[in-house]
Formats: structure tokens, C-alpha cells, sequence
């Protein structure tokens, strides 16, 4: 592929490909410069550093997991739309390791006012008031749910739950339906 047919998004989506095939650590300005045939340099005049090129592969797969959750939740509410979502994230883990590490780094502000990001937590937002939630605790639930599947997945992929019995997916389902439980009886009047 040639210099001329060189944009930020293929350069990203070329980046996005290659943390999936070889691991998101492997992604690098001279790593894509090789597989586009050109000289590091050459990439400069679109995408500014490596930094900017991962904060891509991340808004990249933000927007991507939310059109996942989108299907996933359509037509759903309460723990089946709990589960969908989950369960949308899970495989999205499975089948794009390098762009499911990339949402685990820290978001840039630019990723974090980005549409996929927008989508991604409307859509999140609205499964979790499908419970009835006060809106003043979805922020707190967005955190319980977040860090429960990134979490589980995080542990998963290093292998942490394979040394044992019954399967982890035993455990996924038992995690989600922990969750539904919390997100039914969430408490409405804070102590604190």
C-alpha cells in the first residue's frame, strides 16, 4: 500500500488489526510503518506520536463495543438487558484482545468526549435506570458494573481462574446475577 492511500484511520484501524493479532504492547509508529512499507517518519504527517495513535485504537474500540451493547440491548431491560451488555463486553474481550486492552488504559480527554464513549455510557446509563435507580447513584452502579466485569475479564484473560473448578463461566453467570440483585435492592437513601 502506497504513501498516497495513508489517512489517521487506516493508520488506526491498521494499529487496532495488529493489537489484536500480536498484542496491544506491539503496536508502534515504526511497527506500521513496516507493515505499510514506508519510513516512520512518513506516518507523522497523520497521526501525531504513538500516544495519539493508541488514544485512536481506544476511541476505536469504544465505538465499536457500543455498537455491540446497541444489538445487544435492544428490546431489553432488567437483568436481561444486564446480561446482554455484559455479555456484549465479554465477547468483545474474546474475539479483540488488543482493542479490549486498549480500553483499559486511561482515556485521553479526546477519548473521553468521543462518540463512541458518549454511546457507550448512554447506553450503560439506560440499562441501569431500566432498575429504577435514583439518579444521583447511577454514577456509583456504572462503577459497580464497570469494575465487576472489567475485572472478571481482566482476571480471565491472564488466566487467573483456569486453575480450578467448576468453569469461570460458571462464575460469570453467578457475577451477573450478583449484580441484578444489587441493582434491584440498591438502596434509595444514603447514609452517608
Amino acid at each position: 500500500m502506497g504513501r498516497a492511500n495513508l489517512s489517521s484511520a487506516v493508520l488506526i484501524a491498521a494499529a487496532a488489526d495488529l493489537a489484536d493479532r500480536e498484542g496491544f504492547d506491539v503496536v508502534t509508529l515504526s511497527a506500521l510503518a513496516r507493515r505499510f512499507g514506508v519510513r516512520t517518519a512518513s506516518l507523522y504527517s497523520h497521526v501525531r506520536d504513538r500516544s495519539a495513535l493508541l488514544d485512536g485504537v481506544h476511541e476505536l474500540a469504544l465505538g465499536e463495543l457500543a455498537d455491540r451493547v446497541a444489538v445487544a440491548v435492544a428490546g431489553r431491560s432488567g437483568r436481561a438487558a444486564l446480561v446482554a451488555l455484559a455479555d456484549a463486553h465479554r465477547d468483545y474481550a474474546r474475539q479483540c484482545p488488543g482493542r479490549w486492552a486498549a480500553l483499559q488504559r486511561p482515556a485521553a480527554p479526546s477519548t473521553v468526549e468521543s462518540a463512541g464513549a458518549g454511546r457507550l455510557v448512554a447506553l450503560t446509563m439506560a440499562m441501569l435506570r431500566g432498575y429504577q435507580l435514583p439518579e444521583d447513584e447511577l454514577v456509583h452502579a456504572v462503577r459497580l458494573l464497570g469494575s465487576t466485569v472489567n475485572g472478571f475479564l481482566a482476571l480471565t484473560a491472564n488466566g487467573s481462574f483456569g486453575h480450578r473448578e467448576p468453569p469461570a463461566d460458571t462464575s460469570w453467570q453467578r457475577a451477573l446475577e450478583a449484580l441484578d440483585t444489587a441493582f434491584r435492592s440498591w438502596p434509595v437513601e444514603r447514609t452517608s
